[in-house]
């Protein structure tokens, strides 16, 4: 089960800023959700042959063909931010 350590390690690693009661709330949650996992771990599975999927998959999407496109002009009309023909964006990767 996940201790108060970990908790704050997790919320570290996802970015969270989350109060206290809101950190415990998150902290029962999880380890419930472990908790269902050693329910599971616990079955017999002898004889059970292992399934890859348990319904058939379908591809519902359409087919990928080239369609309408914005002009350059119209693009850069939309962005918030541009320079040179280009749309410039928040850099995201700190130096």
């Amino acid at each position: 089960m996940i201790d108060a350590a970990e908790m704050e390690h997790l919320k570290t690693l996802a970015r969270l800023h989350l109060s206290d009661d809101e950190t415990e709330a998150m902290r029962g949650d999880l380890n419930r959700i472990l908790g269902y996992f050693e329910q599971l771990q616990a079955l017999d599975t002898t004889g059970v042959e292992e399934m890859q999927r348990p319904v058939d998959l379908v591809n519902i999407l359409r087919a990928d063909e080239p369609g309408e496109t914005f002009s350059q002009a119209v693009a850069l009309s939309l962005a918030h931010d541009t320079h040179d023909g280009f749309i410039l964006v928040p850099r995201t990767v700190e130096q």
